[in-house]
């Protein structure tokens, strides 16, 4: 989930703990935890509800930052045929676990044995072969470089390839940069435990 303006703010200093959004289907699911670009949330609650019958006295208002039912309804974003939900989340204290796993210098056999493990599913699930080696080879060897510049020298088209290296980043393999991404002391750890062997 995004949030622009103000709403970020609100997210980020716990003022704001509940959302309307327009989608085709729920995106957050209760209980998980998100990355967002106000901090970590966690979700409370998803449910469905009509925008025309919010009503000015709903609680919900002030926990979204939102004067009165006519400002939800005009702020909602996409396609008004789809169905809005009403998200209740909190904000997660604390330091975000990619970051405490990227700073990581080293792997003892165990935590390499698991990142094998866990790598090799992402290969075999994969409908375009093997990726995560090739993947970490090449933002190791060029930092700081374009998502679709990358993608495009493998052969990948950039939306799927940024998804992949999305994944590699919640293993605290990579970093994202302002352009492009960088390979983490984990991420250098575990390529330099592969040239080894």
């Amino acid at each position: 989930m995004l949030f622009a303006g103000s709403d970020r703010d609100g997210v980020a200093s716990g003022k704001i703990t509940v959302a309307y959004r327009r989608w085709a289907e729920p995106r957050v699911v209760e209980g998980r935890v998100y990355r967002t670009n106000a901090g970590r949330i966690e979700i409370d609650s998803i449910r469905q509800v009509n925008p025309e019958l919010i009503a000015d006295t709903d609680a919900d208002l002030a926990l979204a930052d939102r004067q009165n039912a006519r400002d939800v309804r005009r702020r909602l974003r996409g396609d008004e045929s789809l169905p809005t939900f009403l998200i209740r989340f909190h904000l997660v204290e604390g330091p975000d676990p990619r970051d405490e796993l990227a700073t990581q210098t080293s792997l003892s056999e165990a935590e390499l044995a698991d990142l094998q493990e866990r790598l090799d599913r992402f290969d075999q699930l994969s409908n375009h072969g093997p990726w995560t080696l090739q993947t970490l080879q090449l933002i190791e060897t060029t930092p700081a470089v374009r998502a679709a510049e990358l993608a495009a020298s493998v052969g990948r088209e950039t939306a799927p390839f940024k998804l992949d290296v999305r994944k590699l980043k919640n293993l605290g393999l990579t970093y994202s940069l302002e352009v492009g991404y960088r390979i983490t002391p984990r991420g250098a750890a575990y390529l330099d435990a592969t040239r080894s062997e």
